[in-house]
C-alpha cells in the first residue's frame, strides 16, 4: 500500500472464531473454501473497561464543573493488535544509570506519555484513542495502515488530537456562550501537526468524533445541549430511553469506499473546511454513544440501541448473570453505563470475529461490487455518557 497519497484506505481483515452470533445474522457459509480474510490471525487482546480517562493530578478547576448537567460515563476498549509504543520525546528514554530513581514521581523517568510538559490526556486502544470526562467525550480512530511506514504512528496522532482538543475545551468553554467546537478541533489539529513535526517527524491520520455537554436557559430553567463535531467515520448517537429511539446520529464522511475523511499527514481534510457540527437538545437520562468504526462496521443502528438499552435494563433490574464480571456490584449510575459499554463492545466483537456474519461493512462492500463476507476485525472503542442533572 502506498502511503504518500491522500487519504489512506483503512481496510482490515477479520479473523476466524465466534459461535455466539444469532443464526439470523449469519450469511450462508462458503461452499468449499475460505477467503483470504478468514485466514489472517491477530494476537489475542483482552478488553478493558472503565468509568473515565485519567486527569493529571492537581488539575485546576474549570467552569465545566459548575454546569447544571453532567455525564455518568463508561467506556470499553478492545484493540485489534497492541499499539506501537509512543516514541521520544513523548516518553522518556530508558535510564542507563543505576543511580537514577525508578519512579514516575521523578519526571525525567516518567514512563507515561507527555507533550509540552503535560501528561497526554485520554487512553490509547490500538490505533484508536478515547477521552471520557463528565462534561465532554471523544473517540478518534487512527488509520492503521501507517504502521507499514517506519515513521508512521496513527495512535500518536489520534491521541494527541484528543489531548489538545480537551485542553481547548477546558480553557475556552464558559457559561456565557456556546462552545465553538469546530475551532477547538482545528486548533487541536494544528498543535498536533506542530508536535509531530519537530524535533522528529511522525506520520499518521485519524478520524474523529467529539462532544461537549453544555446548556441553555429556557424560561429560567436550564436545558442540556450537546455540541457535536465529527470528521470521518467514527459515529455519535443520542439514544432516548424514554422513547426507545435514536434521536440523533452523525453521518460518515467518505472519499470512497473504506477511505474516510481524515486529519493528518498528506490529507487535504481539515476541521475548518470539512468537519460537521451539530447542536442537540437533550433530555435527562439521554444516552450519548460515541464509537469507532469497529462498532459501526459490525452493528446496525437498531442493534446498537437494543444492546445499550437492554444492558441498562439488566443492570437496573439486577439480572446480571452470576458469571458476569459485574455480578455482585452495586447498581450505581456509572456502573450501569460501564456495563452497557462492555455489552456493546462484546456484541461488535462477536460479529467482527465471525467470517460468515452479515454486517454493515459487508453490505457496503457488496454495493461497491466487492466480494467481502463477514464482519470487520478492527479496534473497537465504545464511550457512553448518560445526561444527568448535577446535585447542587
Amino acid at each position: 500500500m502506498v502511503l504518500n497519497i491522500s487519504p489512506l484506505n483503512r481496510s482490515s481483515y477479520s479473523s476466524i472464531t465466534s459461535s455466539i452470533i444469532s443464526p439470523a445474522r449469519r450469511a450462508p457459509p462458503a461452499p468449499a473454501c475460505f477467503s483470504h480474510r478468514s485466514l489472517v490471525s491477530y494476537r489475542a487482546t483482552a478488553p478493558t473497561y472503565g468509568v473515565a480517562t485519567p486527569l493529571p493530578k492537581n488539575s485546576p478547576p474549570t467552569p465545566l464543573a459548575s454546569f447544571p448537567f453532567h455525564f455518568e460515563t463508561g467506556y470499553a476498549l478492545c484493540p485489534k493488535r497492541p499499539s506501537r509504543p509512543f516514541p521520544p520525546p513523548f516518553v522518556s528514554n530508558p535510564s542507563t544509570s543505576f543511580s537514577d530513581p525508578l519512579t514516575t514521581h521523578f519526571r525525567s523517568q516518567d514512563k507515561r506519555p507527555s507533550v509540552r510538559g503535560e501528561l497526554i490526556r485520554g487512553l490509547t486502544n490500538g490505533d484508536d484513542a478515547i477521552l471520557v470526562s463528565e462534561n465532554y467525550l471523544g473517540v478518534n480512530d487512527g488509520v492503521g495502515a501507517w504502521a507499514t511506514k517506519p515513521q508512521g504512528h496513527a495512535a500518536l496522532w489520534s491521541r494527541l488530537i484528543l489531548h489538545f482538543w480537551a485542553l481547548e475545551v477546558e480553557r475556552n468553554v464558559n457559561e456565557y456562550s456556546p462552545p465553538d467546537v469546530v475551532s477547538y478541533l482545528q486548533r487541536a489539529y494544528e498543535l498536533t501537526v506542530e508536535a509531530t513535526t519537530t524535533p522528529n517527524e511522525w506520520l499518521g491520520t485519524t478520524t474523529s468524533t467529539t462532544a461537549v455537554l453544555h446548556y441553555t436557559t429556557n424560561s429560567g430553567a436550564p436545558t442540556p445541549m450537546l455540541h457535536v463535531t465529527t470528521l470521518g467515520d467514527c459515529q455519535l448517537l443520542v439514544i432516548r430511553p424514554s422513547e426507545q429511539r435514536v434521536v440523533f446520529k452523525t453521518e460518515g464522511q467518505w472519499h470512497w469506499f473504506d477511505c474516510p475523511m481524515q486529519l493528518g499527514t498528506n490529507s487535504v481534510d481539515t476541521p475548518k473546511e470539512n468537519a460537521q457540527s451539530a447542536q442537540v437538545e437533550l433530555q435527562e437520562k439521554d444516552l450519548v454513544v460515541a464509537v469507532s468504526d469497529g462498532v459501526v462496521d459490525n452493528l446496525w443502528e437498531h442493534e446498537v440501541m437494543k444492546v445499550v438499552l437492554d444492558s441498562l435494563d439488566e443492570w437496573d433490574s439486577g439480572q446480571k448473570k452470576d458469571d458476569d464480571m459485574f455480578a455482585g456490584q452495586p447498581a450505581d449510575g456509572n456502573g450501569g453505563v460501564v456495563y452497557a459499554a462492555r455489552k456493546l463492545l462484546l456484541a461488535a466483537k462477536a460479529i467482527a470475529q465471525d467470517p460468515f456474519a452479515e454486517s454493515p461493512y459487508m453490505e457496503k462492500a457488496i454495493e461497491e461490487g466487492l466480494t467481502i463476507e463477514g464482519g470487520k476485525m478492527d479496534d473497537i472503542s465504545v464511550v457512553i455518557g448518560r445526561c444527568i442533572k448535577r446535585n447542587q
